[in-house]
């Protein structure tokens, strides 16, 4: 059965016309999570805020990791490429869902995976918000489920940050007392900084009881910080997003996770069954169930990068140039002096150092990922060329 023909279902169209949707939302609602040819419909869901990548240049725009898989993962991931004629080798899943919950110390029926992260953002969007009931995030925030509220016409709320720069968690509830879905990013994109998990806890318990809460921790093994994680074991109105494309150096490799109770998952899957999470290569598999428990490397890599961080932010202070402070992720804020963010960014281009953009929030700073140690040498040289010419 299609996602079309599961759209057309009387179940699922009483829930969608329930919640406001009209039939010409359906193949909006099916082109966004079909794959496929009909995704090509979905484009402006999609589109892309980060630059395009020059190849060449030190690429510091799209909070990659400064580098591959942690080791022993890279090596679990090429051992399966020889056993690359069988879907599933030997239970691959199982092996991933269970290495996840012993470290998270959560259920493994709580844990599903996904080839990235958009495909659960977009489909608990679809699932939770409606034309009726919003979306409600920070601002400035990753702005993905905003494009995707937009195509499906769920409004959009938002809320800025708080004088911490974290998620105001007060100020997101009264934006929209009756939303369908909250969206906290903590550590947060772009400015890295974490909303206390009190906070967080917070909004679980005073939000709607029909409304979900998620917790997009894309960046949290930065951040050496207490996560949400064990918050779905409790609640079943809570979903945790993670994904190895960060510190792991996987985001080509493209696996996500979600941390729920079953019966928001089964819910989030009512369109299309399993068919997204049994279609996972098995070298991302294999690569995210030999690096997961890897506590010791994991902390080497955060160390390293958090080091070169502090290091980069003191030189561009130096330089009398303002940084958002609190950063707990592979990025930072900073100021100009006397240049817009489109100008700099182009004069850092031309040194071969390729930075980040802007949010409209804060329009006059650009975001700036943490690369290796080289690559932000040459980064802040090419800043004192810029400022100096």
């Amino acid at each position: 059965m299609t996602i079309l023909e599961v759209l057309k279902t009387p179940e699922v169209q009483d829930d969608l016309r329930e919640r406001g949707y009209s039939r010409r939302d359906l193949g909006r609602i099916a082109a966004l999570l079909g794959g496929g040819v009909a995704l090509s419909r979905a484009a402006p869901a999609f589109a892309q805020q980060s630059a395009k990548a020059v190849i060449g240049a030190v690429r510091i725009g799209s909070n990659e990791c400064w580098t591959g898989p942690l080791p022993a993962g890279a090596r679990a991931a090429m051992k399966i490429v020889m056993e690359g004629n069988r879907y599933e080798p030997n239970d691959e899943h199982a092996k991933l869902f269970a290495a996840v919950s012993a470290v998270e110390g959560l259920p493994a029926t709580h844990i599903k995976a996904w080839p990235g992260s958009s495909d659960p953002l977009n489909r608990a969007a679809v699932t939770f918000a409606s034309p009726t009931r919003g979306i409600v995030t920070a601002d400035p925030t990753y702005e993905q489920i905003w494009r995707t509220a937009a195509w499906i016409g769920a409004k959009v709320s938002k809320a800025p940050l708080g004088p911490q720069y974290q998620h105001d968690v007060k100020a997101m509830l009264a934006a929209d007392p009756n939303a369908g879905l909250y969206y906290v990013c903590s550590p947060n994109n772009p400015t890295g900084t974490l909303t206390p998990i009190a906070d967080i806890v917070w909004l679980a318990e005073n939000k709607p009881k029909d409304a979900v809460l998620i917790v997009d921790e894309a960046y949290i093994h930065f951040a050496d910080a207490p996560n949400a994680a064990k918050l779905v074991a409790a609640r079943d109105d809570v979903l945790v997003m993670r994904t190895f494309s960060k510190l792991f150096g996987m985001a080509g490799m493209r696996l996500g996770l979600t941390f729920a109770a079953p019966s928001l998952h089964e819910k989030m899957m009512r369109y299309d069954g399993m068919q997204v999470t049994n279609m996972l290569p098995m070298t991302a598999v294999a690569c995210g169930t030999a690096s997961i428990p890897l506590a010791s490397e994991i902390k080497a890599r955060r160390d390293e990068m958090i080091a070169v961080r502090e290091r980069a932010i003191a030189h561009l202070q130096n330089r009398g140039l303002k940084v958002l402070p609190g950063s707990h992720a592979n990025m930072f804020m900073t100021e100009w002096k006397g240049k817009a963010p489109k100008e700099m960014m182009a004069a850092l281009l031309a040194q071969k150092v390729q930075i980040g953009r802007s949010w409209s929030a804060y329009p006059t700073m650009s975001r700036v990922t943490v690369g290796s140690a080289e690559d932000m040498q040459k980064f802040a040289l090419a800043v004192d060329k810029v400022l100096l010419a």
